[in-house]
C-alpha cells in the first residue's frame, strides 16, 4: 500500500506561490489588475482592520513599513482560490527595460476553439482593458495557417503582459 508523503515527512517545507510585481504606485495598480484577473482585494487577518495594524501587531518596525504602506488594499487574490495571490510591492526605482516574465491571461478559450472566435474573445478583452489604462503594443497574429492569435499589453505602469 503506497502512503502520500507529506511535505513535513520528505523534509521539504510547504510552498504556496504569490506573485509579487514592483511598482511605483500600488494604490494604480492593484484597481487594474482586479479588474482585468476579475479578483478581490486580499483582506487583511481577522482581528485587524488593515495589513498595516496586522503588521504592526506582529512587530515589524516602522521603518521597514514606510509611509502609508499597508492601508489600502496591496495584494489582490482569486476569489475562487484557484490562481496566485498577487502583491503589488512600492519600489523607489522605475521600469527600465522589457519583462524577463509576464502574464499570459488565456481569454481565448485556446485553439480547440476556431480562430475567429479566439479573436473576437481577445479582442473584446483588448477593449475592456484598454478602458481600464491598459496600452497595446502589438498582435501577434500568425499568418500560413499558423492558427495563433494573441495582443501584447502594458498596465498602467509599462508591465507588459499578454492576451491570448
Amino acid at each position: 500500500m503506497e502512503r502520500a508523503v507529506t511535505p513535513e515527512a520528505s523534509g521539504r517545507p510547504e510552498m504556496t506561490l504569490q506573485l509579487t510585481i514592483d511598482c511605483a504606485d500600488p494604490q494604480r495598480l492593484v484597481p487594474f489588475w482586479i479588474e482585468a484577473l476579475r479578483y478581490v482585494p486580499d483582506p487583511p487577518p481577522e482581528g485587524h482592520a488593515t495589513w498595516r495594524a496586522y503588521w504592526e501587531a506582529i512587530g515589524v518596525p516602522e521603518d521597514e513599513l514606510g509611509d502609508g504602506a499597508g492601508e489600502l488594499p496591496e495584494s489582490i487574490m482569486d476569489p475562487k482560490g484557484l490562481g496566485p495571490r498577487v502583491w503589488f510591492q512600492k519600489v523607489p526605482e522605475p521600469k527600465t527595460v522589457k519583462n524577463r516574465v509576464h502574464l499570459d491571461l488565456k481569454v481565448g478559450g485556446g485553439r480547440a476553439v476556431p480562430l475567429a472566435l479566439r479573436r473576437e474573445r481577445v479582442d473584446g478583452e483588448v477593449a475592456r482593458l484598454t478602458a481600464l489604462g491598459a496600452t497595446i503594443l502589438y498582435a501577434m497574429d500568425e499568418p500560413n495557417g499558423m492558427d495563433y492569435y494573441a495582443v501584447v499589453l502594458q498596465d498602467p505602469e509599462g508591465n507588459e503582459f499578454c492576451l491570448v
